[in-house]
């Protein structure tokens, strides 16, 4: 007698593992920042970290996880002095339903941090080093491994995804998308990073001395300022300048030599050239037009100036 074989459906799949390894970090780590065309997650289990991806940060602590979707960058930093424990695994999942994984974070009930437990256990015992061994990159088959192995590991992860979409389906552990970060917090970083361009116009900053200085990836410090200035972090750090430019003339206390000097130009040259951009006129004839409005009388640039600021 013939029976009938039932297909079990598959909601998802997961066809390869990337990476999967467990560390402690140090107290100042920092992560230079990636992005790939697969995903990943971390969780926290000791420690806190800040995680930036895009233009939302979160800070997450022990018993939290994070997702990364595919090609999305992101870079993280350990918190308040704590040498964070992290478990990191990427994986390759094409299932539809693994796009409830966007943008979202979680803090793990007991039954999910049992199951990411059981998953470290077979990451011991199936790869050759450990999971949890400092020499772990990438993972390596461990011939002595336990029947099963690897697919144990393949098992305990989707069911771990299976749980957590279910949860989150169910209004419980799932967070709001982190991307939604309060405009206030965005708004008082552009102006503390605005106060140490003003600190530090003499200097030549640039991008990346602005992230390792406010600790902060650059595609968060580039669309920030987009959001809160409406251009770039160094079109506002030129402004800066040439804003200070202009007040140091309206005093009369430095020549043009001096001002481009305190500024950081290379040559009066550069200097007049950049102010002449921005204004549409040379500092020369911008002095003319505020003395000539000024009730201070017709003083102006001094000789020795003038010619070159003017050429």
């Amino acid at each position: 007698m013939g029976y009938p074989k039932y297909d079990l459906r598959e909601e998802l799949t997961v066809r390869q593992l990337v990476t999967f390894v467990y560390k402690e970090f140090p107290v100042h780590f920092r992560s230079r920042g990636e992005s790939h065309d697969f995903w990943e997650f971390v969780y926290v289990d000791k420690g806190k970290v800040e995680i930036e991806v895009g233009t939302g940060r979160e800070i997450l602590q022990q018993g939290d996880m994070i997702f990364y979707t595919p090609n999305e960058f992101h870079v993280g930093h350990a918190l308040d002095g704590t040498a964070p424990n992290l478990l990191i695994v990427s994986f390759v999942c094409d299932s539809p339903a693994m796009r409830f994984f966007e943008g979202k974070t979680f803090r793990l009930k007991e039954g999910e941090r049992q199951l990411l437990s059981c998953l470290l256990q077979e990451g011991r015992e199936a790869f050759d080093p450990p999971v949890d061994s400092p020499l772990m990159s990438l993972p390596r088959r461990n011939r002595f491994a336990s029947f099963g192995s690897e697919q144990v590991i393949r098992n305990y992860l989707e069911i771990l995804l299976i749980q957590l979409i279910r949860t989150g389906e169910r209004g419980g552990s799932a967070r709001k998308p982190f991307k939604t970060v309060l405009s206030n917090e965005n708004k008082a970083l552009a102006e503390q990073i605005i106060a140490y361009m003003r600190e530090h116009l003499s200097e030549e900053l640039s991008i990346d001395k602005l992230c390792s200085q406010f600790q902060i990836g650059r595609t968060r410090l580039i669309t920030l300022f987009k959001e809160e200035t409406g251009g770039g972090a160094m079109a506002c750090f030129g402004k800066q300048k040439i804003e200070q430019a202009k007040s140091w003339i309206r005093e009369e206390k430095l020549n043009m030599t001096e001002i481009g000097e305190r500024l950081g130009y290379s040559s009066i040259h550069s200097f007049s050239r950049s102010f002449k951009q921005a204004v549409g006129m040379t500092p020369t004839e911008y002095a003319r037009s505020v003395h000539a409005r000024s009730v201070r009388g017709t003083k102006t640039a001094r000789p020795a100036d003038q010619a070159a600021v003017e050429g």
